[in-house]
């Protein structure tokens, strides 16, 4: 995904976004700013209540000696100008982005004993960063695909679901390519869900339907003007982002509803995300360990719960597992 960050409601109602309590060798101090209809606080100021986990030394090894000597690792996010709730700026400070892939990338960097760099880019300038040497890591929800391990490594972290959000009020339901037959739907370009609903858009018209209309913003403020104005049916999202606005929008004009979900790399593959490395960089060994880590002592469950990402948990980290197949199918 390369959206920008919708505005931040002042409240949230749905309690399953509330933020909870983190705790390990080191944290940040927190300062709640939201406050949902049930009293529990969903922190999106700068002062997040992030995990650093102590340096764990084994591992620590494992990263190729360049980075070790320089002794800090650059990981960048393709959020352009925020994607909730991977990467956006924070509600006190729009130069400090929070989200889930900036604690994901402080546990890494913490386990590895490296100084977090962090950036923000363009998606596009996500992978051009990574093809240069610019960034050493990519945590962007990037999801596997067989066409990107040509390219990169890969060390799964969280699972890949899509979503199909609509406006309150729709009557659209969701149970396959069919259910899109002659509606418009919008769709991140150059995503990975974009090539799924790609190949849906074949399969109907193989069935002698009319097809999707397929439709592309500059961002989602754009997406969801139009979802809300009718002017599209659906939109097709990373399950995650779409549950995030799904509980800002409880109770306005504006609320909207997921009504279907697939996994991002079609029907007969679970799709992976993953952090993201040069092709052969020596790097993804070390990450893999500190993922599976964080995992075996907890603090990967507790970020994924501060975001209400827990149903995307994976049990282990794997190095370029099976990917989206290359006909997308």
């Amino acid at each position: 995904m390369r959206p920008v960050r919708p505005a931040l409601l002042a409240v949230l109602t749905v309690a399953a976004l509330t933020a909870t309590a983190c705790g390990a060798s080191g944290t940040e101090a927190t300062t709640a700013s939201v406050t949902d209809s049930s009293g529990k606080s969903l922190n999106l100021t700068s002062k997040q209540d992030r995990i650093i986990p102590a340096k764990v030394d084994s591992i620590a090894a494992e990263v190729p000696a360049a980075i070790r000597q320089r002794g800090d690792i650059v990981i960048a996010q393709g959020s352009g100008a925020g994607n909730p709730p991977f990467g956006f700026p924070a509600s006190d400070n729009d130069s400090v982005f929070i989200g889930d892939e900036v604690d994901i990338s402080n546990l890494i960097a913490g386990v590895l004993g490296l100084k977090l760099e962090t950036t923000n880019t363009s998606w596009e300038g996500l992978f051009l960063g990574i093809d240069s040497g610019r960034y050493d890591l990519g945590v962007s929800n990037i999801t596997v695909t067989e066409a990107r391990k040509d390219k990169y490594d890969f060390a799964t972290y969280r699972k890949d679901n899509l979503a199909v959000e609509v406006a309150k009020d729709s009557t659209l339901t969701f149970t396959g390519p069919q259910s899109f037959d002659g509606k418009t739907i919008a769709v991140g370009s150059g995503t990975n869900q974009e090539k799924i609903l790609q190949q849906y858009d074949a399969d109907v018209k193989a069935k002698g339907g009319k097809g999707i209309n397929i439709k592309y913003y500059q961002d989602t403020t754009g997406v969801y003007s139009a979802l809300a104005s009718g002017q599209i049916d659906a939109y097709f999202s990373p399950y995650p982002v779409s549950a995030f606005h799904v509980a800002q929008t409880v109770g306005t004009p504006q609320a909207t509803k997921i009504v279907g979900n697939v996994s991002g790399a079609g029907t007969t593959l679970q799709g992976l995300i993953a952090a993201t490395t040069k092709k052969g960089s020596g790097l993804v060994k070390a990450v893999q360990d500190a993922i599976n880590h964080v995992i075996a002592n907890g603090d990967y469950a507790k970020v994924l719960a501060k975001w209400n990402l827990s149903g995307e948990a994976v049990t282990k980290s794997e190095i370029n597992p099976p990917g989206l197949p290359r006909d997308n199918k």
